[in-house]
């Protein structure tokens, strides 16, 4: 008979194949068929049923019906055919059978048959106690069944859901009903959950709830980014349970059931108008839960938590997390984004991308490839209200944007006293739209001169004219442009004769007409 027990032992322990082999006199062979059934059918750790004889059937199932003469059964096979629609053991049975005596062999008969599958399906679907650790883990999960409210103008009842959080360890438990099972309530319900629980445990084990995973990837699931902030805020882990898979969160599967019992069948005739009156009542059975003392322990879920597990939740931050919805958008031609009928601007770059939102009660964030590229004050009010960062535009609608009569005051002034001068009448004289296309020409005109020379010429014709226009400055600025090339012209000319000394005239050469 083979070992099972002691190869296992050893390889637990780390050990190597070749060492198990030496020290159990099995061959490698053995060792290694054993420890690759044992991976093939989970089986994780030992306990004290788990002998020798026992550990050999469950793993080699088939040997047991060659040492009697029987035709072996693939069990795992009949576990898997069983799963599917329409499939019985007493098909199976028959196939198996057929098969058999085309083999020449003794097949079970169908009573032997089922009562052989019944101990293997007990044995396939062992469960295994794990002590979990204090702080570790809080399960979580929404009630199935609800309680209600009534609408005090109609008088309809509005459905409760209840939100459900356990420590496993100590069996501690936090409970609160909301109006629907939304991110948002989601998020909050863990908020005060922790504030309940004083502290952040290592480990948040949700079910695949559309509300926490995006997508239950097998592997490693998809988790829905609001939520995943909240555990990164909070210092916490993630970690979904597998899907279809219960009894990876046994606790609040268990806390589920007792709840449904202990509070919501309680409460199920119980008539209240508000969610806070529902909850009051909610907040009352529940002290009561986990302040009796445990059946078959020592000590309340409380009492236990306060003395075992307290100490060692992380403490909660100074400031409650802030709700964050998470929303893509599309960059409009105009460079804005719409949340809920408002417009946030972004990079004009970004035109026509697909960008990821944050949304707070006070803050709307715009990320692209995780990266943030706005954020703005959250709008409130009359829809339409557009938010624009000016940083955000092209150079030429920036330009159009700036040209305001505001702005060419503090430019004017820039330049000098009569400059303004000119700027405030045409702004005076003429009404906005006129004038700001004045003015535009002006700043044009202004880009061809320095500042002292259009100052210069601003002064000249408001001395000369009662009715400033850009046109006659422009005469003044080109006039005196070529005074100022003819004074150059003629220095220069000026400059040239002293260099060259004494010039003898024509009368010298012969060549003065008489």
């Amino acid at each position: 008979m083979i070992n099972c027990r002691k190869i296992l032992e050893l390889y637990f322990e780390g050990v190597s194949q070749r060492t198990i082999s030496s020290s159990t006199g099995h061959s490698r062979n053995t060792v290694s068929d054993v420890v690759q059934c044992t991976k093939k059918l989970g089986l994780e750790s030992l306990n004290d049923e788990m002998t020798s004889p026992w550990l050999e059937s469950f793993l080699f199932p088939e040997k047991q019906a060659v040492e009697k003469g029987y035709f072996p059964v693939d069990w795992e096979k009949v576990h898997k055919e069983l799963q599917k629609k329409n499939v019985t053991l007493t098909l199976l049975h028959h196939e198996y059978a057929t098969e058999a005596r085309e083999s020449g062999k003794i097949p079970y008969a169908y009573r032997t048959f089922c009562e052989s599958y019944g101990k293997y399906a007990k044995k396939y679907k062992l469960t295994m106690p794990i002590r979990r650790k204090p702080g570790q883990i809080m399960e979580v999960d929404w009630a199935g069944s609800t309680l209600q409210i009534i609408d005090r103008s109609t008088g309809e009842s509005i459905p409760a859901y209840v939100f459900i959080a356990t420590l496993p360890y100590s069996q501690y438990s936090y409970v609160e009903a909301f109006l629907d099972m939304k991110s948002a309530n989601w998020l909050i319900a863990h908020i005060h959950a922790f504030e309940y629980f004083e502290g952040v445990p290592e480990t948040l084990v949700p079910d695949n709830l559309k509300t926490g995973v995006t997508k239950a990837l097998r592997g490693e699931p998809v988790l829905n980014e609001a939520y995943r902030e909240l555990a990164d805020y909070y210092h916490t882990v993630i970690v979904p349970s597998r899907v279809r898979k219960p009894k990876d969160i046994p606790s609040v599967e268990g806390t589920v059931g007792y709840i449904s019992r202990q509070i919501i069948a309680a409460l199920r005739n119980y008539q209240c108008f508000y969610i806070d009156d529902l909850n009051k009542q909610i907040f009352k059975s529940l002290e009561e839960i986990n302040t009796i003392n445990f059946q078959k322990r020592p000590g309340s879920r409380k009492k236990v938590y306060e003395e075992e597990e307290k100490s060692h939740f992380q403490q909660l931050p100074q400031t409650r997390y802030k709700l964050a919805e998470w929303k893509t958008a599309k960059v409009q031609l105009n460079y804005h984004i719409q949340v809920e009928r408002m417009y946030y601007s972004v990079p004009y770059d970004y035109v026509r991308e697909n960008v990821d939102i944050r949304q707070t009660t006070d803050l709307i964030e715009v990320y692209f490839k995780e990266v943030r590229i706005a954020s703005h004050k959250r709008l409130y009010g009359e829809i339409g209200q557009f938010s624009t960062n000016t940083d955000h535009m092209p150079d030429n609608h920036r330009s159009y944007l700036e040209h305001n009569p505001e702005n060419n005051r503090k430019w004017a002034e820039t330049i000098g006293p009569s400059t303004l001068q000119f700027v405030s009448s045409i702004l005076e004289m003429n009404v906005e739209k006129k004038s700001l296309s004045i003015l535009s020409t002006l700043r044009n005109l202004a880009t061809r001169y320095t500042n002292s020379e259009m100052e210069k010429a601003a002064e000249t014709l408001l001395e000369i004219s009662t009715n400033p226009t850009v046109s006659v400055l422009k005469s003044i600025l080109e006039r005196n442009k070529k005074r100022k090339q003819n004074q150059k012209t003629d220095s220069k000319n000026h400059t040239n004769a002293d260099d060259y000394g004494f010039v003898r005239g024509a009368s010298y050469f012969g060549r003065d007409d008489k």
